[in-house]
């Protein structure tokens, strides 16, 4: 399974690709690309939003995930933030629907808890056990790019234990 993880932002939207190798003796998590695309704070919000379509659309054409994984919304005290955050996420939404590929939304709480084993983890703890569960040498920088891997290791879990459940045969 190939994951393509997004964690949508107004300044930096991270992204990152995570496979499963199933063939190997123990199975185990494979971190296949991770990036950010960072947001001038100068231009217009549209030229923003298209410049994440774009750069979205690229990555998905390029790495052809099964699937994408996306983080909810989180509730924000600042509507005016929550509303651009979520015009991110729309625009994230469309460059998969695009794409032809099915999404998966998973709330803050679920990421953490699915990676960390605490749905209250910090943005470090986090970092720290993706690079352990991917096996990567350094946390992945920024602290986004390693948010979007964490969504799509949530859903490869989430995915793993409805099969062993045998829901979704």
């Amino acid at each position: 399974m190939r994951v393509f993880g997004i964690d949508c932002g107004t300044e930096i939207t991270g992204f990152g690709v995570v496979e499963t190798d199933s063939a190997a003796r123990q199975p185990r998590l494979i971190c296949k690309a991770v990036g950010a695309i960072r947001l001038s704070k100068s231009k217009p919000l549209p030229e923003r939003l298209a410049q994440v379509f774009e750069e979205l659309s690229q990555r998905m054409a390029e790495w052809q995930p099964e699937v994408v994984a996306i983080e909810e919304v989180f509730y924000s005290v600042n509507a005016k933030s929550a509303l651009k955050l979520g015009q991110v996420r729309g625009v994230a939404l469309l460059a998969a629907a695009r794409q032809i590929v099915p999404v998966a939304e998973y709330a803050p709480l679920k990421i953490k808890s699915s990676v960390v084993g605490y749905g209250l983890a910090d943005k470090q703890q986090v970092q720290y056990m993706v690079a352990r569960l991917l096996g990567l040498e350094g946390v992945p920088e920024p602290a986004d790019a390693a948010d979007a891997l964490a969504v799509a290791i949530c859903h490869i879990h989430t995915a793993q234990t409805l099969l062993r459940q045998g829901v979704g045969r």
